[in-house]
């Protein structure tokens, strides 16, 4: 059965972070990868997008990005072809039938709503593009297209927590670098290392854009490997591969 994370703030607007069962992929990939930069059969993975798509806005058309950790916004129109997929972490449209869709595996993702304008928007926020402003340049790009920020409601779906996200001391330095202020983001750990909060540097990023509702689901995609896919997890396990779970929003 496929799972989907829904959050009651966004009611009214469809809308779910899909977890990895209900699929049709096997091994690593079980059971609901949906990425197709995995080495996963194409053929699954298709299958799977489907699967996901017609669990939350079966008569939606899916757009998804080709995601680099950065800070770019399209504003979305039409769906394209997955190999026309633009080089992009966020996507923002106020047009009826389309599905935004982002490919998480520790990262956050992100899924904003401004219910009354009818604008809404998907975001990839890993730490290079939260650190970049993705999140409040997905606000300015549905601002753009009518949205309020005090209107808009945003929800982060399940993503690495800071008790599973050990950094090292020049990651601290990086983030100190960029904003002094970025330190109440980390706590000490080990000798020469620190947990960062990835789903608390996302809040304060939304709220700094004006956003007044911001909801975290609190669940560490790290520390469930039967519910999650964690690029991490793979790495500690000296595993080959992993795969990517779907969190969408659509009119």
């Amino acid at each position: 059965m496929i799972h989907a994370v829904q959050i009651p703030a966004l009611a009214g607007v469809r809308h779910g972070f899909l977890g990895r069962s209900g699929g049709v992929s096997t091994g690593l990939y079980t059971s609901l990868n949906t990425g197709p930069g995995s080495a996963d059969n194409a053929d699954h993975v298709q299958e799977n997008r489907r699967r996901a798509l017609a669990h939350i806005a079966p008569d939606a058309a899916l757009a998804t990005l080709f995601q680099v950790h950065g800070k770019e916004v399209v504003t979305v129109t039409d769906a394209f072809p997955a190999e026309a997929r633009p080089k992009a972490d966020a996507m923002v449209t106020s047009t009826p039938g389309l599905a935004l869709g982002v490919l998480t595996a520790d990262c956050a993702p992100v899924l904003l709503a401004d219910r009354e304008a009818g604008v809404i928007g998907a975001a990839h926020a890993g730490w290079r593009g939260a650190v970049a402003g993705v999140l409040p340049a997905t606000v300015q790009a549905m601002v753009a297209l009518g949205a309020e920020p005090a209107r808009i409601v945003a929800a982060i779906g399940p993503c690495i927590a800071r008790a599973s996200y050990e950094v090292d001391e020049g990651f601290c330095q990086r983030l100190l670098a960029e904003d002094p202020e970025h330190g109440r983001f980390l706590v000490p750990g080990r000798p020469a290392h620190y947990q960062f909060d990835l789903e608390g540097f996302a809040m304060a990023s939304l709220a700094s854009a004006g956003l007044r509702t911001v909801i975290a689901t609190g669940i560490d995609t790290y520390a469930d490997a039967a519910r999650w896919f964690s690029y991490r997890r793979t790495t500690h396990r000296g595993e080959p591969d992993y795969g990517r779970q779907l969190s969408l929003i659509a009119l």
